[in-house]
């Protein structure tokens, strides 16, 4: 699956061990150029109000693929992930309502692939 990067932060974890996670969704066909640009601009903002997220890459999937969107981030812990950035006050105003088909002006297909796995190292690198 070809990527085309949009941006992308690196920074230094405290251990050398991490939680790498990675979430492949899909952008409704039609949706107009000012808007995709706002969801992006929400995700890569993340990191400024999110500390648990350590380092993060968004890049648009290129070619023939049912996904658009690849973000990827790196957090030192599970706790990062679960509850830090999952349960952020940012992530539920800022992020959420993009995914949820219940609000109005929702632009992410319901169906997304949401992985994670331990990393004993950096995995992004910018």
């Amino acid at each position: 699956m070809p990527l085309t990067p949009v941006a992308a932060h690196v920074a230094p974890c405290a251990a050398d061990r991490r939680i790498k996670r990675t979430l492949l969704l899909t952008v409704r066909p039609g949706t107009a150029a000012d808007v995709l640009e706002r969801f992006e601009s929400d995700l890569m903002a993340m990191a400024s109000h999110i500390p648990a997220i350590k380092s993060w890459s968004l890049s648009r999937v290129s070619g023939d693929s049912r996904w658009t969107h690849v973000w990827e981030q790196e957090f030192e812990s599970p706790d990062g992930l679960n509850g830090d950035y999952l349960l952020h006050p940012y992530h539920w105003t800022h992020v959420d309502r993009w995914f949820d088909p219940e609000i109005p002006g929702s632009i992410v297909e319901p169906a997304i692939a949401h992985l994670y796995r331990w990393a004993d190292g950096p995995v992004l690198t910018g």
